[in-house]
């Protein structure tokens, strides 16, 4: 029986998550035409989108390998589904909170990009393997920064909580804020900096969707997708771009509006942290992909992968060392 409400609470999870995903998808396509002087797609064009993909053939190119080229999307999409069963969503634990963490979450980031790089390399079709090359690149940029991020939250709060501090139950107990002194505060900052810059490299917008490039590699990993397929990959990316939103909320700003404004009713309580937590989730997501997708073009493969190597990677090691520092002081 706890299985089987597990399960119908997973989908219940998916299906909100996508939901939302798909409105926020919407909203960013707006504010970004906004910002630049266009019009915009209307806000319901994502789920127009995936109609009209569900309503086309799906072709399979000659020379393919076509069970990887059919097994990729859906193995990207369910990729991208388990990472909402262990962030915390809609202001609740997260549904499988007790059997993963941080690490855990890391790890499964990098299924979705390795399912569209062996796509990619399945499909036959010289663009689509400069795509999964520029995939496989770029992947391994973002890495590093996201672990040393990571693991420097989870060394911090381990210094002052009861329990694994991986875990978001932990990090929501022992907010990193709440832990630190001045120059803790910096480099947690620092380290929020970090965290925003990786998530348009995670969600593949732009500066950092080298993969597709439509302009120069005529859509890349994606180039040879169509129909049912392509719609696979299309709900991967959303949702995929909400986790990575959600992990940044996780790790950063995991309160409640609840407590604070004095709710004790259960179901209210849940309602009103739900939406603080879209809030949330909307507002990381705007600063870190809509703005730089609005004031920013297309970086070259060799300067995408000098931003996250070399950069982002000094920059988080600037927040290791500021937070260091901070444990030593107090």
């Amino acid at each position: 029986m706890n299985v089987i409400v597990t399960i119908v609470i997973f989908i219940c999870v998916v299906v909100l998550s996508t939901i939302f995903s798909m409105l926020y998808r919407g909203i960013d396509r707006k504010l970004v035409a906004r910002m630049q002087g266009r019009v915009g797609p209307p806000i319901i064009q994502p789920f127009r989108d995936v109609q009209k993909l569900l309503m086309k053939e799906n072709i399979v190119p000659d020379g393919a390998v076509s069970w990887l080229f059919t097994a990729a999307p859906f193995v990207c999409l369910i990729a991208s589904a388990l990472l909402l069963l262990y962030i915390p969503l809609f202001g609740q634990k997260a549904l499988l909170g007790g059997f993963g963490g941080a690490i855990l979450v890391i790890y499964l980031l990098i299924l979705p990009s390795l399912a569209y790089v062996l796509g990619g390399f399945a499909s036959s079709s010289p663009y689509a393997t400069v795509g999964a090359q520029r995939e496989m690149v770029i992947m391994m940029s973002y890495e590093l920064p996201l672990a040393v991020a990571v693991v420097t939250l989870a060394w911090r709060i381990g210094h002052a909580a009861v329990g694994n501090p991986f875990m978001f139950s932990t990090i929501a107990q022992y907010p990193i804020w709440n832990s630190v002194g001045p120059l803790g505060v910096i480099g947690s900052l620092v380290l929020l900096f970090t965290l925003l810059v990786v998530t348009p490299g995670e969600a593949a917008k732009v500066p950092f969707d080298i993969a597709e490039a439509e302009t120069e590699i005529a859509g890349g990993l994606l180039v040879e997708y169509s129909g049912r397929n392509l719609c696979l990959f299309y709900l991967a990316d959303i949702v995929k771009a909400f986790a990575m939103g959600s992990l940044v909320v996780a790790l950063f700003f995991p309160y409640n509006l609840s407590p604070v404004i004095g709710i004790g009713t259960p179901v209210v309580a849940g309602i009103v942290d739900g939406l603080f937590f879209l809030i949330k989730v909307f507002a990381v997501m705007f600063i870190s992909i809509s703005v730089i997708r609005a004031g920013m073009a297309r970086f070259k493969i060799s300067q995408a992968s000098w931003v996250y190597i070399i950069a982002m990677t000094l920059i988080s090691l600037v927040g290791l060392i500021l937070i260091s520092l901070d444990l030593m002081v107090s």
